[in-house]
């Protein structure tokens, strides 16, 4: 038991205290979903607002979403030593400014103390994000690039912009993210660096197996496992790279993603990139077998039922674990039957340090999991929790394992 209490240990997200800014951008509006999403997430959100940014949505907004009362006059006398520039962020765990727009990150980078933000900005003691904002030309203006390296030295931490739509009609880079992005950025920031400086390779999702022009052999992996580890490796300070098969998910935010179809495919993208990384976690379900005789063209219905062959593809965990020079492995196993059997005669197999194995009728597609990890010092099970719950889990474990290799 002491074993299941270190590997569950912290890895729900503790409540943190959020000084929210929100400078005049149109995207101030997603800014009020945002705080719904942190107080929704167990956040105390307090804000402070520019004068701009109360024209494009009121301070009452704000106040009945976050229920404390918002900033927005440098020499508000509401704060007992009426200093609210310093007393804001002296209780605050992170300020993050989302919008930050072009004028506000110009302020930030060159020190500017014009108003309660930016003097707040300067004075603070708690660490800076901000969550850019602004018209794709504004976006790629030199000078605004060189804001944002500036802020980047001085160890302001960024996030995005998104690509997409733009309030002025044009398509590109400068959108700000999505409020559930930022959340979910926000809660890796805080999350304990125990893989910093490592580079992750994941596998994720299913594999297609084409038999001709228009069907395949796949199964009902939805990668959400997959995903879930590489944005666990990534809040816990990785840099992470995720090779994954055909899902429907969004490619998450900071993280390279290579998309790939069949087992082949996946094979060589992981070749292609394992010579540079210290952990490949093989979570696809990678098919077993390919067609052999695959058609090129669609197989019409006529009188003979095709024949279709099979032959075995590549085993790509069992390709990576045997390098010379391999990595740190992680294999996942999804059985239907005799599972520890199972799993533990394909990680000695294998010659693994760490599997993870679950029923595959009780995870695959699921949102939840249920798993047990399997290392040379035995098994340890995990209850059954939501894969992102799972996934942090898991890391906790192989960090552990990590200084032994």
């Amino acid at each position: 038991m002491a074993s299941l209490r270190l590997l569950c240990e912290d890895i729900t997200m503790t409540a943190k205290r959020i000084l929210l800014g929100i400078s005049g951008g149109i995207a101030a509006y997603k800014s009020a979903e945002l705080t719904r999403q942190l107080i929704k997430a167990g956040h105390q959100v307090e804000v402070v607002m520019t004068e701009s940014a109360t024209r494009f949505v009121t301070p009452a907004t704000f106040q009945a979403l976050s229920g404390n009362t918002v900033y927005t006059d440098l020499w508000d006398p509401r704060p007992s030593n009426a200093m609210a520039h310093i007393e804001l962020s002296r209780r605050a765990d992170a300020f993050l400014i989302a919008p930050a727009t072009a004028n506000l990150l110009f302020k930030l980078a060159h020190g500017a103390c014009d108003d309660l933000i930016s003097t707040l900005a300067a004075a603070r003691t708690c660490p800076l994000i901000v969550a850019p904002a602004m018209n794709l030309q504004m976006w790629q203006n030199p000078p605004n690039q060189r804001n944002l390296a500036q802020l980047r030295a001085d160890g302001v931490t960024v996030f995005g912009p998104g690509n997409g739509s733009q309030a002025c009609g044009e398509t590109g880079d400068g959108r700000m993210l999505e409020p559930h992005e930022i959340v979910e950025l926000l809660n890796g920031f805080f999350a304990d660096k125990l893989l910093a400086g490592k580079k992750v390779l994941l596998t994720a999702g299913p594999t297609y197996e084409a038999i001709d022009a228009v069907r395949g052999i796949t199964n009902i992996s939805s990668g959400k496992m997959g995903y879930a580890l590489a944005r666990a490796c990534r809040d816990a300070g990785a840099e992470v790279t995720l090779v994954s098969g055909p899902t429907g998910m969004p490619a998450p935010q900071d993280i390279r993603r290579v998309d790939v179809a069949s087992a082949a495919d996946m094979q060589q993208a992981v070749l292609t990139e394992v010579g540079s990384t210290n952990v490949f976690i093989s979570v696809a379900a990678v098919a077993d077998y390919k067609v052999k005789n695959r058609s090129e063209h669609k197989i019409k219905k006529g009188a003979v039922v095709p024949t279709i062959e099979l032959e075995e593809n590549p085993d790509i965990l069992a390709t990576v674990a045997g390098l010379p020079a391999a990595p740190f492995c992680v294999g996942f196993a999804a059985e239907s039957q005799n599972l520890l059997e199972f799993a533990e005669a394909k990680r000695r197999r294998k010659k693994l340090p760490l599997l993870v194995a679950n029923l595959a009728q009780q995870a695959m597609g699921a949102d939840d999991n249920q798993v047990v990890l399997l290392d040379n010092a035995g098994q340890h099970p995990l209850p059954q929790m939501p894969k992102d719950e799972v996934a942090r889990a898991i890391v906790r474990h192989l960090a552990r394992l990590l200084p032994s290799r």
